[in-house]
């Protein structure tokens, strides 16, 4: 079960991320299924590729910067918007 501090230490990672990648979305919340001491958040990252790579750094630099001063491990999940997904499934 996802506390308060976890929420809160979530969205504070996204709004960092939104700080210097304001196309970044937080799409979900949710436990790992590999390890519920670990966080999934499930993000939109920006479009472009050099700028996706910045946002997922930055992403993992704030998660360590979590895990160390908190203990809670997150991971930050690159998501597809659903327009994205529609054109992805309709070219499968």
């Amino acid at each position: 079960m996802i506390n308060f501090k976890q929420r809160e230490l979530s969205q504070m990672l996204i709004d960092k991320l939104k700080t210097r990648f304001p196309e970044v979305e937080m799409v979900d919340l949710m436990e790992s299924p590999e390890n519920p001491y670990s966080l999934w958040i499930k993000v939109i990252m920006p479009d472009d590729e050099d700028r996706e790579i910045e946002a997922r750094k930055m992403a993992s630099e704030i998660s360590a910067d979590i895990l160390m001063d908190y203990g809670y491990h997150m991971l930050a999940i690159a998501m597809l918007k659903s327009s994205e997904m529609s054109a992805f499934a309709s070219a499968n």
